[in-house]
């Protein structure tokens, strides 16, 4: 029994060794190597010259106001696109849930964004948004409105790469609450429309109820996501006008592999890694206690 045991525990780590190996590989061994190229001043180009300067690039990133732009900008991100893009996929989960002639269309249609390439999506965006010659200003013009700046603009850059985020990803979103929503018996629907709830109610009390796992699946994984956001297409590779479209994960590619200071650029790595590790564990206690409740 004991040699059957142990057949099975090695079976299990042969399972998972393949994960082991590639966490390992692109994961614990650059962290550490992170950790240690940010307590030096790691020139890319003058490899010899690098020695240890202790905590002094973390000194520096707390006075880099590029770092602090990059970092309201994706605090907007995250603000702005999970409610917009959860939101918007939800509401066409539920138009297309229904048995129209249409539908298998609007299906297709809506998922397209999600499996065409981003340099196809950049170039349809730069047409659509472009100042003299896009469709959307085209549009504005007819109705008396002047054109608008859009990708040039450092107030309005942000807004329409969270337009083109949401546009992206909400047909994968609207799949999966569609699957949701299949799982929803009928019976519950009929048996409070015989209590007498209105639509409203039976949507706050019974679909929305019932769409919690789903929703909390879906908030987590934007919201990580969202974390990751490298901001270079639509001809937005300096961080946009201004800066007014940088991350914190560009930021760190350009300081990197750009201005070739790895050090620095290591140092950001860290403090950002830090913090969506603590920003995940507090946004899944407050949905896992959210579920908790549900349940």
């Amino acid at each position: 029994m004991n040699n059957s045991l142990a057949k099975r525990n090695n079976q299990g780590w042969l399972f998972i060794f393949p994960a082991l190996l590639l966490l390992t590989l692109f994961l614990f061994i650059p962290a550490i190597l992170s950790i240690y190229y940010s307590l030096t001043n790691y020139y890319m180009l003058a490899p010899q010259a690098r020695k240890f300067i202790g905590l002094l690039n973390y000194v520096n990133l707390l006075k880099d106001p590029i770092f602090w732009t990059s970092v309201k900008n994706i605090g907007q991100f995250v603000l702005l696109v999970m409610p917009l893009q959860v939101g918007t996929a939800l509401g066409l989960a539920l138009i297309v849930r229904k048995k129209r002639p249409w539908n298998t269309f609007f299906k297709v249609a809506f998922f397209a964004p999600v499996v065409v390439s981003l340099a196809v999506t950049s170039v349809l965006w730069l047409y659509i948004l472009n100042p003299e010659q896009g469709i959307l200003n085209s549009m504005l013009l007819k109705i008396g409105i002047k054109a608008q700046p859009f990708l040039t603009s450092p107030r309005q850059a942000m807004f329409a790469i969270i337009g083109l985020s949401a546009w992206q990803g909400v047909g994968y979103q609207m799949l999966i609450f569609l699957a949701g929503l299949q799982n929803i018996p009928n019976e519950l629907y009929e048996a409070a429309r015989i209590d007498g709830a209105n639509k409203w109610e039976s949507f706050r009390h019974i679909t929305l109820a019932m769409l919690k796992p789903t929703s909390l699946m879906i908030l987590t994984t934007t919201f990580i996501d969202a974390f990751k956001l490298i901001i270079q297409p639509m001809g937005m590779t300096q961080g946009g006008p201004l800066n007014s479209t940088i991350t914190p994960v560009y930021y760190i590619y350009r300081t990197g592999f750009t201005d070739r200071q790895l050090g620095y650029a290591s140092a950001m790595s860290v403090i950002y890694g830090l913090a969506i590790i603590i920003f995940t564990i507090i946004q899944r206690r407050i949905t896992g206690a959210g579920g908790s409740q549900n349940v």
